[in-house]
């Protein structure tokens, strides 16, 4: 479904590896809190490879939530998924709506700050709206030096001024989402920034940030140290090798006298 029409207003997306302690009350929480709104919405939980029981959980789900729907990554390395920007990119492309909402399935985003980023949104015009974990977070010392580090690293390689760009919770347009890049490994925390490089309007906001109770944590300090510089080089290669894509349709010009070609009878029709 690559690029499929949207037909409802809002996709709420998440992907989920080996995380079944956590779906069932994250699927119950995001419809809560966007069936408030009265708007149309589908919760779309991708499965990336889990080798507990997530999928039987999100089976059991899809009984009492009409609006959930569950897609599976194909061709997974074995015990492993294909990590999260795959997922994403897989659940944008199985996705109907308008607007793309994205987060973890760990519950350390809280959905219910997805209808405030749908206000933001509307408030400021912007294309995608990114959350900001700064204010919530309680982390310790190796991780905030980490965080800095990685933000100095960002600003200087990309200008990338987004401050929490590794926070998942994010609000954007369909185009944006179809346009990001996300079949490469990691691209999912540069977001923000490839949005902006492309023209689009990005606005931070605060959101919450809950400890992780359930499932064990995908990534370390280490791992998201030593990777985050090699792929801000490779964000800022692709950056300049990328050209415009798009294009306008040349058609013949309507001929000057059409009218004076008209049929007679077909006048004549047009009186009564």
């Amino acid at each position: 479904m690559a690029g499929a029409a949207s037909t409802i207003e809002l996709s709420v997306i998440a992907p989920a590896h080996n995380e079944e302690d956590n779906v069932s009350l994250l699927v119950r929480e995001a419809n809560d809190s966007v069936d408030a709104l009265g708007i149309d919405y589908e919760i779309l939980i991708v499965d990336d490879g889990s080798t507990d029981r997530t999928l039987d959980m999100l089976r059991n789900c899809l009984e009492s939530c009409s609006r959930l729907r569950v897609i599976r990554m194909a061709r997974t390395p074995p015990g492993r998924g294909n990590g999260q920007s795959a997922a994403f990119h897989a659940g944008v492309r199985a996705s109907r709506g308008r607007l793309i909402a994205l987060l973890d399935a760990d519950l350390q985003n809280d959905p219910a700050d997805i209808p405030r980023m749908l206000v933001r949104m509307r408030e400021t015009g912007a294309d995608l709206v990114q959350g900001n974990r700064s204010a919530a977070r309680r982390d310790s010392f190796v991780r905030r030096v980490s965080s800095r580090v990685g933000f100095l690293f960002r600003r200087l390689l990309l200008g990338d001024r987004v401050r929490d760009t590794g926070c998942s919770l994010r609000v954007m347009t369909r185009e944006v989402a179809l346009s990001l890049p996300l079949e490469y490994r990691g691209m999912h925390r540069f977001i923000p920034v490839t949005a902006a490089s492309l023209g689009f309007a990005v606005v931070e906001m605060p959101v919450n940030h809950r400890p992780r109770t359930a499932g064990a944590p995908k990534y370390g300090v280490w791992n998201r140290a030593f990777v985050g510089i090699p792929d801000c080089l490779a964000v800022r290669w692709m950056r300049k090798r990328r050209r415009p894509v798009e294009y306008t349709e040349v058609r013949s010009p309507e001929p000057a006298n059409v009218s004076a070609h008209r049929d007679p009878a077909e006048s004549a029709r047009g009186k009564f």
